[in-house]
């Protein structure tokens, strides 16, 4: 144990500083969730904006379920979410766009530290799902990042073309006077993919100097979905430029009464779910096979089925020779009184509580306890233990020693500690 004891303690050091790094990362609120996230209030999350719109009156919530059981009169909130199969029509122009010096992958959401593993891409049948939603009368605000395409902007009619990352700040203006923009003048913020519409399309904010659509709304349906390709208009830092937080107001406002759902699924965060709810979603067979297997991890972790069986023979018969072998080492060292000591002191541990003491307490102390809680037939018990401790010389003593202890504690109460 000794040569272990260093190891040990390193062992625990490098545990007790792995804990402490995730309680304090846990602890810096609005820091542990990814970029867009309404749960981070770094300056590229989107908090501002949820509270935004709570403080205005909107009925707005978190989201934390997949989207594949989308119901009620939601209007869907979707900020740098991932869609699968998303794929680049153009990668000439994307990289003629990017800016090779930055180092950053504009094409790619962010993810930070386990979100990358937590975090969800949105599937087909999400998709399906959502766009059902949207054509059932709701809608869905959409702000991608980067400039890739995805199945969800083929069926809305949308490609993207990656914007110049070297470019300013740029200045958005509504081409044309709507309930989106009312009381907008001018929106400042960063773009990364300026989009191509179906003609049926709205545009809504456009670059002022390129002419180009920035945010638009698309019809599906019976429902309308808003579509931005600047996704830092969304973020903390930019609310408080020009009339970015009355562009959010006003877009939302036009969109529905909502409530307005912001997604949180799809960047790590999700609701525990019950058997029902699984059963709900996928089948109740594949629920009934989640249970099955459930208690066959249940079983497994008891290590054992039926009643205790006996150790192999080998296993029986090695402990047993070691028992004989640590015998004669006592025998042989004369170690009775050592011996004698250890079976005193075991007795004295054991009932030291039902004397309501600590187990590192006298022989004499533990008398007293004893005598005073009605227990006179231990106390004498223990005493004649300790006295016959004392006289301990020869292997005969010992094991007449060790029988007194076993009658003492076969007098324990059921109801004491066994």
């Amino acid at each position: 144990m000794r040569d272990r004891f260093p190891l040990l303690v390193l062992g625990g050091l490098l545990l007790a500083g792995v804990l402490g790094a995730f309680l304090v990362r846990g602890a810096q609120r609005g820091g542990f969730a990814d970029p867009l996230s309404t749960f981070r209030a770094e300056p590229d999350g989107a908090r501002a904006l949820f509270l935004l719109a709570q403080e205005s009156g909107l009925p707005v919530t978190r989201n934390m379920a997949d989207l594949r059981l989308v119901s009620g009169p939601q209007t869907l909130v979707l900020f740098a979410v991932d869609v699968e199969d998303s794929h680049e029509e153009d990668p000439d122009q994307t990289k003629l766009a990017s800016d090779p010096d930055a180092g950053v992958d504009e094409e790619e959401a962010p993810h930070l530290g386990f979100n990358a593993l937590r975090a969800q891409q949105l599937d087909e049948a999400e998709v399906e799902r959502v766009l059902s939603h949207v054509r059932a009368g709701h809608s869905l605000v959409y702000v991608p990042w980067g400039s890739r395409e995805n199945p969800l902007l083929d069926e809305l009619g949308v490609k993207l073309d990656k914007a110049d990352s070297t470019l300013p700040m740029r200045t958005l203006v509504a081409p044309l006077p709507t309930p989106y923009t009312l009381g907008v003048e001018r929106v400042e913020t960063k773009v990364q993919a300026y989009l191509r519409l179906p003609e049926h399309a709205v545009t809504v904010l456009e670059d002022e100097r390129l002419g180009f659509a920035v945010a638009a709304v698309i019809p599906v349906g019976q429902g309308r979905v808003l579509v931005v390709g600047a996704p830092e208009l969304a973020m903390n830092r930019a609310l408080a430029r020009a009339d970015n937080a009355q562009f959010w107001l006003s877009a939302l406002g036009a969109l529905g009464p909502g409530p307005y759902a912001f997604d949180e699924f799809h960047h790590g965060f999700t609701n525990e779910r019950s058997i029902v709810d699984f059963a709900r979603r996928y089948g109740l067979h594949f629920a009934v096979a989640q249970l099955l297997l459930g208690v066959a991890l249940w079983a497994g972790a008891l290590k054992r089925f039926g009643r205790p069986r006996p150790p192999p023979e080998s296993v029986r018969v090695g402990a047993t020779d070691a028992l004989f072998a640590m015998s004669r080492l006592y025998r042989e060292g004369r170690h009775h009184a050592f011996a004698a000591g250890l079976i005193s002191r075991g007795l004295t541990q054991q009932l030291a509580p039902l004397a309501g003491l600590p187990s590192h307490s006298t022989v004499a102390a533990v008398a007293e306890g004893l005598r005073a809680r009605g227990r006179q037939d231990l106390a004498h018990g223990l005493l004649d233990v300790a006295r016959q401790t004392d006289a301990v010389q020869k292997d005969a003593d010992l094991q007449a020693l060790a029988t007194s202890a076993a009658h003492v504690r076969e007098r324990i109460h059921p109801a004491g500690i066994t």
